[in-house]
């Protein structure tokens, strides 16, 4: 699987995702202009000295990004507005996570085109969406959780 932050605005929360994908070997894509600078002392600090463990892929743009996609993986795009619970996907190990910025999310270009692929994380009324390395964590254990089974806890 993929972990892919479209505009991320900030650095603890992307710091954060980071050292998840290192604890998990998960590559990390970057997508688009960035709410920080990637030598940010507040980003370095969120994922410690597990820098040099995170495959950070840089994609300056959408069309970058897309470009760069396996044919055959699946982009699964993860919003606060609507689509189909996370604990009802079926993950692949080539899935592509999206996730938006933290204060607008994924665009609504992207969302009209995800279909099927539109997923969320249910959530009491009372809140308008998680934290972003908290729906990051929860939607990538799950899915590493189903697709190893027995084998949980992975280890890669």
């Amino acid at each position: 699987m993929h972990i892919v932050l479209v505009e991320p605005e900030i650095p603890q929360n992307t710091g954060n995702i980071g050292r998840l994908c290192a604890a998990t070997e998960t590559p990390l894509h970057l997508v688009g202009k960035l709410g920080f600078s990637l030598s940010d002392k507040y980003l370095k600090r969120a994922g410690l000295d597990y820098w040099p463990y995170i495959h950070v892929i840089r994609h300056n743009s959408y069309q970058d990004f897309f470009s760069k996609c396996k044919d055959d993986s699946r982009l699964l795009m993860f919003t606060a507005r609507g689509g189909a619970p996370y604990n009802q996907i079926n993950f692949q190990w080539d899935d592509y996570l999206l996730f938006g910025s933290e204060t607008k999310g994924l665009p609504e270009s992207l969302l009209k085109e995800a279909g099927d692929n539109k997923i969320n994380i249910p959530t009491s009324s009372k809140v308008r969406s998680l934290n972003l390395a908290n729906a990051v964590s929860i939607v990538l254990y799950h899915g590493l959780q189903q697709l190893t089974g027995d084998n949980w806890p992975w280890t890669p």
